[in-house]
């Protein structure tokens, strides 16, 4: 397995459900600089559905997603302020 992207900051939302994980998301986004990287933990299966969503509906890009023993990892580069 290639090695994750490097991140300049972690959510760790383990052991929440939706739409817990996705509402910490959209707060840790407004505390970090455009283009900046950020990796989300999750434990919830629906975060495969809701942060693609969250991405594609807010212009983040999904750089990176994996899944070891029920736990899954994103890594979404903020979009610019522009868009």
């Amino acid at each position: 397995m290639t090695q994750p992207p490097e991140s300049h900051n972690t959510l760790d939302t383990s052991g929440l459900y939706c739409p817990e994980p996705i509402m910490m998301m959209h707060n840790r986004v407004r505390e970090m600089a455009p283009g900046q990287v950020l990796e989300i933990i999750a434990t919830d299966p629906a975060t495969t559905r809701d942060v693609p969503k969250f991405c594609t509906f807010l212009g983040h890009e999904l750089i990176d997603q994996r899944e070891e023993e029920g736990t899954w990892r994103y890594y979404i580069r903020l979009a610019s302020s522009d868009q």
